[in-house]
């Protein structure tokens, strides 16, 4: 007779073996939860491989993925240990609180696949398993669809020169830019300011158009501003084009620039790991975690306690001062809202309608902690005009700020229409959010399952609904190009919301 051999399973591989599958980078907080879940290799004992104070396999390979994480790995000891205290002493948790921050301004997984919502002043971008679309109004092109479209009543998908995969995307005002997996940029829109960063014509661009500027200088994140555009390089350096009337390009002077040039200053300061733009100055978020701000100082958005203008990068002292270390900011056209290593949110600038959420209109000269949400720990913030949203780890979502055309999510606007401190949107409850972008009067969200909703003004469409003319409350947009969601994924998600990590 044959040998008989036993089926093998993952008990029988070599405990080394099993910790190396689990740091290899490729899983998420939610994947090691499942696996703890169903399998006891991974709640088992550790044998010797590492200090008792983790309970489990899973937990010293949460451990090890903060390690490597670039967010964690910048941070000096005691922002690590405090780090780890806000997450309840969870390295599941604090995984999860870092991976969601990370693609908070990137793609963000969902059962549905991965996604990014961009909303510019009156239009939407959307990303889906790198196939990009957009709808809303499209003045100079702006929606990427050539000439003839002035208005996308649904989502569109974008066609490119050459077939490519788009990772990031940013809309503004009148122009577009978008990332590729390569590295390479492509933009589209208003170029009367150069902004698109095309120096032969000011003309519009109404299909996206390769940076040539940039070729051989592969980006991964880009921010537009109006009239102006800001780039990051995977090597950490900003390349900033177009319109330079209050020093938005950071280059110590107000001459436009109609193709990308380097920062210099910021060269000299460290590398840089996040941008953001708003109307007419930028952020730039060092590796260490120090914010700069250059460009106009009116609102107070620059953060430096006063409104004159700064021709180059400015670190923002307040922070700097407390030992704070930024991770993430968002430009809004008067007020900006940042996020630190903690998942504590600060608020400065304009302080009309509660846009702050501080509980009053009063004006912030530099960044004050909003106080209301230190119980929560935020994963993202989003400025836009006179409002702003905090995604926080549990997946749900504040707002506070000016509720005109239902573009907080609120229906029940009452006597006033302005929330000055953080409320939750009781309507998004039942759905984890995973992502949050708002435009001018129109906001929208990605859920975990990769559902999208819109809420807001939609007289352009900027909202893909070809039958209303706003939304008061969130209301479900349907992508019809969108598969079936893939089962195990949708189950792994749902097994994991069940248990606090």
């Amino acid at each position: 007779m044959g040998d008989h051999f036993r089926p093998a399973s993952m008990e029988d591989l070599p405990l080394h073996l099993v910790l190396e599958i689990l740091t290899s980078g490729k899983l998420s907080a939610v994947d090691l939860v499942c696996l703890e879940l169903t399998s006891r290799t991974f709640r088992g004992n550790n044998y010797g491989l590492f200090s008792k104070e983790f309970r489990s396999f899973v937990d010293f390979a949460a451990f090890k993925l903060c390690e490597l994480h670039p967010i964690y790995s910048s941070l000096h000891l005691n922002a690590q240990k405090e780090a780890l205290n806000r997450c309840n002493g969870s390295w599941k948790r604090l995984l999860r609180f870092l991976q969601s921050v990370e693609r908070s301004s990137d793609l963000v997984e969902t059962s549905a696949g991965n996604m990014q919502i961009r909303s510019g002043r009156y239009h939407t971008l959307l990303i889906k398993d790198s196939e990009v679309y957009s709808c809303g109004s499209s003045l100079c092109g702006v929606l990427g669809h050539g000439p003839e479209t002035t208005q996308c009543v649904a989502f569109t998908r974008i066609s490119f020169p050459t077939p490519l995969q788009v990772v990031q995307v940013s809309a503004s005002h009148n122009h577009a830019a978008f990332v590729t997996q390569s590295g390479e940029v492509y933009t589209c829109g208003d170029n009367s300011s150069f902004c698109c960063g095309h120096s032969d014509t000011n003309r519009p661009i109404f299909r996206p158009r390769l940076v040539e500027a940039l070729k051989g200088i592969p980006c991964k994140q880009v921010a537009a501003g109006l009239s102006f555009t800001v780039f990051l390089s995977r090597e950490g350096h900003v390349y900033t084009c177009g319109t330079n009337a209050h020093g938005q390009l950071g280059h110590g002077d107000t001459l436009d620039r109609p193709t990308p040039k380097i920062v210099e200053l910021l060269e000299c300061l460290g590398s840089v790991v996040h941008i953001a733009a708003g109307p007419s100055y930028a952020l730039a978020i060092c590796q260490d975690g120090t914010l700069f701000s250059f460009g106009s100082g009116t609102n107070f958005c620059l953060g430096h306690g006063e409104q004159h203008n700064e021709l180059q990068p400015r670190a923002v002292q307040s922070f700097r001062r407390k030992g704070i270390t930024v991770v993430r900011a968002s430009a809004g056209d008067e007020h900006v809202v940042a996020l630190d290593s903690s998942g504590y949110v600060y608020t400065w600038g304009k302080g009309y309608c509660g846009a702050l959420g501080h509980g009053d209109e009063t004006d912030r000269t530099t960044p004050e902690l909003l106080s209301s949400l230190q119980s929560h720990l935020a994963v993202q913030v989003c400025a836009s005009k006179r409002k702003t949203f905090v995604l926080v780890d549990d997946g749900s979502l504040y707002g506070f700020g000016w509720m005109g055309f239902g573009s907080l999510g609120f229906p029940d606007r009452g006597v006033s229409d302005k929330i000055t401190r953080p409320r939750v949107l009781e309507c998004l409850r039942n759905h984890r959010i995973s992502q949050v972008s708002t435009g001018l009067y129109h906001s929208v969200v990605v859920t975990n399952q990769g559902q999208m909703f819109g809420f807001g003004d939609n007289e352009r469409a900027q909202l893909a609904h070809d039958s209303l003319r706003g939304c008061l409350k969130p209301t479900e947009i349907v992508l019809k190009e969108i598969d079936d969601t893939n089962l195990y994924q949708k189950v792994v998600e749902r097994v994991a919301l069940l248990f606090d990590f």
